[in-house]
C-alpha cells in the first residue's frame, strides 16, 4: 500500500500496525502518528497523503491529535488550503487545533486568514495561549499592522501572558517589523527573560530603521555574552552590513555562519546575496546563490534584484524562467525587481510585457510597480504615455510615481510637464527635499535658471534641507566619506594632487568637461571647478593612491552620478587601467577600459 517511503521513515516491514486486526488500536494509532511525523520531517507529500487516506478509511480522523498532525503536515508542505480542509472537517475543534491552523496561515504568509481564525477562536469561547499569540503577532508583523498588534498586546496583558518569554519575544519582533522601535526596545528591556527571537527581532527593527550602529551593538553584545543566535539573527545583521556597505564585517559574519552551520539557511543566503551585490561584488552574489543547498523565493528575488541593479538583464530574464521551472511562483517583489531593471536599461517592450504579465498571474500592481512603469516610459521619452498611465492608475498616485515622471521631464527638458507634476506632488502636503531638487534640476537643465532658483528658494522657505551628496569607500574596517569640494580628509593634499594629475592625462585622451551638468548660473571657470571636485572623484582619487593596482575600486554614492562625472570616470578607467565600480541611488556602474556597463543609460 505504501510506496516511496523516505529513508528517515520507518520501513514498511516495521509497520504491521497498518494491517487490519493485527495489533491493538493503541499500537496502530502510535504507528500512524510516528509515520506522519516522519513524513512531515522529510516533506514527503505523496507518502503523507497515503497515510491520510489510511486514517480516513480506518475512521481515525476524529482523533484530535491525528487531525493536528495532519494540519501541521500540510502546513510544512506549504499546502495551507489542505490544512484548512482538515480543520473544517474536524468535528471537535480543540485549542490545539485552533493553534495549529492559526500557525499554519502565519507560517505560509497568509496573515489575514491567521488573524481571522484567531478572532474565530475567541468567538468560540477558547482562550489563546503562549502558542497562539506568537502566530497572531507574527501575522501583524507581516502586515505591518502595529495597531492590531497593540490590541493583541493588551489582550496578552489582560491574560497575564505579556511577560511570557515566547509571547513577549513575538511582540518585540512584531513591533520591530512594524517600525515601532521605541515600543520594541521598551518591551525588550522590561522582559524578565529574553531569547533569540526577542534579540533578533530588535536587531531587525533597528536595521529596518537604518540605525545600523545599534543593531550591530546588540549583535556584538550577544556574541560576547555567548547568547543563542539563529539564522534570522545572522540574516538581520548581514542585511545591516549590506545597507552600510560594510563588506569586511559582512565577510567576518559569513565566516561565523560557516562555523555554526547557519550558512546553509536560505535566509542567511538571501542576505549574503544582497550583501555582495550592495558592495559591488556581483560575482560573490552569484557564488552564494549557486552554493545554497536549498533556495526559497527570497533567495531568487535577492539574486534577481542584484542582477537588475548591476544591469545584467539577460540573467534577470533567464532567472525568472528558471525560478518558475523550479516551482516558485513570482510575487510582487519578483516583478518589482524585473521592472526596475527594465526601467534603468531602457527595455520598454520588456517592461510593459512583465507589467501585463503581473495581472495575468493574478497579482495587482502596486504604486511601486506603477512608479517603475512611469519611470520606464519617462526615461525613454514617452512622457505623454507616462502621464496617461498615472491618470489611469486605480489608486491615488504617490510621491514616487510623480517623481518618476519628473525624472523623465528633467532628462528630456519638458519643464511644462515637470511643473505640472510638481504641483500635483505639492498638493499632497509636505514632501521630501528630493522632489524640490528634481523640479529645480529640471528647470536648470533646460536653462531656466530663474525658475530653478525659485524652486530652490521654495525648498529653503519650507525649511526642508537638501540631502548632501556623499561618496564613500571602505578600507579595511574603516569607511572614508567625501563631500563635494571636501578638504577635511587627512590625505587631502595628495587626493587633489592626484585629481590634477589625472585630469591632465584625461584631457590628453580627449576628455572635455561638460559644464551643462552644473545646475546653477555661475561663471564657466567656477562651473569647471565645481564638477572637477565632486565627491565620487575625490573617493576615486583616494582609492588610486591607497589601494593596490589589482584591487577594483568600489565607490558608493547616495545620489545620482551626474553626466559629466560619468564621462570622466570612463576616462579615469581608461587612463589608469583600473576597474571602477560606482553605486549611485539608482544602480551600479561598472567602468572598465573607457566604457560603462550601463551603456550611458541610467
Amino acid at each position: 500500500m505504501l510506496q516511496h517511503i523516505p529513508k528517515k521513515a520507518p520501513p514498511l516491514s516495521s509497520t504491521p500496525s497498518l494491517l487490519p486486526n493485527q495489533h491493538s488500536f493503541e499500537h496502530k494509532y502510535r504507528s500512524v502518528c510516528d509515520l506522519l511525523l516522519a513524513f512531515t520531517r522529510s516533506k514527503s507529500l505523496q507518502s503523507g497523503q497515503q497515510i491520510h487516506a489510511h486514517i480516513t478509511k480506518s475512521g481515525l480522523q476524529s482523533i484530535p491529535l491525528l487531525s493536528n498532525h495532519l494540519i501541521n503536515f500540510y502546513s510544512k508542505l506549504q499546502t495551507p488550503h489542505l490544512s484548512r480542509r482538515i480543520f473544517d472537517e474536524t468535528p471537535h475543534k480543540s485549542s490545539t487545533a485552533w493553534s495549529s491552523i492559526i500557525s499554519t496561515f502565519a507560517q505560509n504568509e497568509l496573515p489575514l486568514l491567521s488573524l481571522q481564525f484567531f478572532r474565530g477562536m475567541l468567538e468560540s469561547g477558547l482562550r489563546p495561549d503562549d502558542h497562539v499569540f506568537p502566530s497572531a503577532t507574527k501575522s501583524c508583523g507581516i502586515l505591518t499592522r502595529s495597531d492590531v498588534g497593540r490590541s493583541l498586546h493588551c489582550l496578552a496583558m489582560k491574560m497575564g501572558l505579556d511577560l511570557d518569554v515566547f509571547v513577549g519575544s513575538s511582540l518585540v519582533d512584531m513591533y520591530g517589523k512594524c517600525g515601532v522601535i521605541g515600543d520594541a526596545r521598551k518591551l525588550f528591556d522590561e522582559m524578565p527573560e529574553r531569547n533569540v527571537v526577542s534579540r533578533s527581532g530588535l536587531i531587525y527593527g533597528y536595521a529596518q530603521m537604518g540605525e545600523d550602529e545599534e543593531a550591530l551593538r546588540l549583535f556584538k553584545q550577544g556574541v560576547v555574552e555567548d547568547l543563542e543566535v539563529n539564522d534570522f539573527t545572522f540574516s538581520s545583521v548581514i542585511q545591516v552590513c549590506g545597507s552600510a556597505t560594510l563588506l569586511e564585517l559582512g565577510k567576518q559574519i559569513q565566516g561565523l555562519c560557516l562555523k555554526t552551520s547557519f550558512d546553509s539557511s536560505s535566509f542567511v543566503g538571501s542576505s549574503l546575496i544582497s550583501l555582495y551585490s550592495k558592495c559591488g561584488i556581483i560575482e560573490g552574489a552569484y557564488r552564494v546563490f549557486q552554493e545554497m543547498p536549498e533556495r526559497n523565493l527570497g533567495a531568487w528575488n535577492a539574486l534577481l534584484n542584484a542582477c537588475s541593479k548591476h544591469g545584467h538583464m539577460k540573467e534577470v530574464f533567464d532567472l525568472f524562467k528558471q525560478m518558475e521551472k523550479a516551482g516558485f511562483q513570482p510575487n510582487f517583489v519578483t516583478f518589482l525587481c524585473v521592472l526596475m531593471g527594465c526601467s534603468h536599461n531602457g527595455l520598454v517592450e520588456d517592461g510593459q510585457f512583465y507589467f501585463n504579465l503581473m495581472r495575468e498571474r493574478g497579482i495587482e500592481p502596486g504604486d511601486q510597480h506603477y512608479a517603475c512603469l512611469v519611470d520606464l516610459l519617462g526615461r525613454a521619452g514617452d512622457l505623454e504615455k507616462a502621464l496617461s498611465v498615472i491618470n489611469e492608475m486605480p489608486m491615488e498616485p504617490t510621491e514616487s510615481v510623480w517623481g518618476a515622471l519628473l525624472t523623465g521631464c528633467r532628462i528630456h527638458g519638458n519643464t511644462e510637464m515637470a511643473a505640472y507634476a510638481a504641483d500635483k506632488v505639492f498638493e499632497m502636503g509636505p514632501v521630501g527635499s528630493g522632489m524640490h531638487v528634481l523640479l529645480s534640476n529640471a528647470y536648470a537643465a533646460a536653462g531656466k535658471y530663474t525658475e530653478a532658483a525659485m524652486a530652490r528658494k521654495l525648498l529653503k522657505d519650507r525649511g526642508v534641507k537638501k540631502e548632501t551628496g556623499l561618496s564613500w569607500v571602505e578600507e579595511g574596517n574603516r569607511m572614508h566619506t567625501f563631500a563635494s569640494g571636501d578638504r577635511c580628509h587627512i590625505r587631502s593634499n595628495e587626493i587633489y594632487a592626484k585629481l590634477k594629475e589625472l585630469e591632465e592625462e584625461m584631457e590628453r585622451e580627449g576628455y572635455v568637461a561638460n559644464t551643462n551638468h552644473v545646475l546653477r548660473e555661475v561663471g564657466g571657470e567656477e562651473k569647471r571647478q565645481t564638477i572637477a571636485y565632486h565627491s565620487e572623484r575625490l573617493a576615486i582619487a583616494f582609492s588610486l593612491i591607497t589601494f593596490p593596482p589589482e584591487r577594483p575600486i568600489r565607490v558608493m554614492k547616495n545620489l545620482r552620478v551626474c553626466g559629466d562625472c560619468h564621462t570622466a570616470i570612463k576616462f579615469m578607467s581608461k587612463c589608469t587601467g583600473r576597474k571602477i565600480i560606482v553605486r549611485d541611488n539608482n544602480r551600479f556602474h561598472h567602468f572598465e577600459n573607457g566604457s560603462c556597463s550601463c551603456g550611458d543609460y541610467w
